[in-house]
């Protein structure tokens, strides 16, 4: 599956995240023990440290990331934004149970193509979505267009171990048995959870990923690990005029 490039994959992915949308909270939860909330959390912190502002929040899914910014004072309001249909209405009913509804707002649309005007957003937050994308470089680019100089672009996302070790080997292990297996029983799509282990073990290690924001402009980028390396946080900043 990750050997589809270009369009071919970016309909591949929408398709399949409309596919699961139903099941991609309980999903979420189990393969990361729950974890994935205190990630997002700590993302957010470096996401919003500075002036305040509007935030965007790209492969927004069911919203997850866009209300914890959204519960900060620094944060004005969130637009959350992704390419799977079916994902949106599921973040739009959680907003409103969580009367988050006033300051957010979501919207269809591409990674590449951001329909925003330059430097914008207070920040940029992606998480668990980049390695999805077609063309990350291209994704990078734009998002750095709409940040607003001094503004930071954060993402978190499951990397591949750079090294061979026993870790590395056990983390393949689970994630080409047991996710897959997650997916038949609690999904009904195993296909799908197949295709995410094998993103990330096609994935950017996190120095390749330093080196890929570097390239777009991005200034004082810096990433932290965390479960052992293989979750991590990315931040850079736009430089200031």
């Amino acid at each position: 599956m990750v050997d589809l490039k270009g369009n071919e994959k970016a309909k591949y992915v929408a398709r399949m995240f409309d596919q699961i949308s139903g099941h991609y909270d309980l999903l979420n939860n189990v393969m990361s023990g729950g974890m994935h909330h205190s990630w997002r959390k700590q993302a957010t912190k470096w996401a919003v440290e500075g002036d305040e502002g509007e935030a965007l929040d790209i492969a927004t899914g069911t919203g997850d990331f866009a209300f914890s910014l959204a519960q900060r004072p620094e944060i004005s309001r969130v637009t959350g934004l992704d390419f799977a249909p079916q994902m949106l209405p599921l973040a739009l009913n959680k907003a409103h149970d969580r009367g988050l509804s006033e300051s957010t707002n979501w919207l269809l649309g591409d990674a590449l193509f951001l329909p925003f005007q330059d430097n914008h957003f207070k920040c940029v937050t992606v998480g668990f979505g980049l390695r999805n994308f077609s063309d990350v470089r291209t994704a990078l680019s734009e998002m750095t267009r709409v940040i607003r100089p001094g503004g930071r672009i954060v993402i978190l996302d499951i990397l591949p171990h750079s090294k061979s070790s026993l870790l590395r080997r056990l983390f393949k292990l689970y994630f080409r048995g047991v996710v897959p297996l997650m997916g038949a029983l609690l999904a009904r799509n195993r296909s799908a959870y197949t295709y995410l282990p094998e993103s990330v073990e096609s994935f950017l290690t996190a120095q390749d990923l330093v080196a890929a924001m570097e390239e777009v402009g991005l200034q004082k980028v810096r990433y932290k690990t965390m479960s052992l390396g293989t979750v991590a946080i990315h931040m850079g900043e736009k430089l200031r005029q």
